[in-house]
């Protein structure tokens, strides 16, 4: 039985912290990121909460992986992109 290989990533502010795992087939999501200790680098990561992808496809936690997923992590936005679009346009 081979074992997948998948990326986990979690983009920071300026950067991004990215761990490969192998996990069993049938691995999940929340396998991927259990795994990959991102939820020991990151406390602030809430699995309840946050919004999970794979290839900037949204997921649920429970989604199956497959050999060579990139699983995201998305941080919340600090502000609504309407609004940032609207105070750089006020700038100008």
């Amino acid at each position: 039985m081979a074992l997948l290989k998948v990326e986990v990533v979690y983009a920071l502010p300026g950067a991004e912290d990215a761990v490969t795992v192998r996990l069993p087939p049938g691995g999940t999501v929340r396998d991927a990121i259990l795994g990959s200790g991102m939820l020991l680098r990151h406390p602030e990561i809430d699995l309840a909460a946050q919004k999970l992808g794979i290839f900037g496809r949204p997921v649920t936690a429970e989604k199956a992986v497959a050999d060579g997923d990139r699983v995201e992590i998305y941080r919340a936005l600090l502000i609504d992109p309407k609004e940032a679009r609207r105070r750089r346009a006020s700038k100008r």
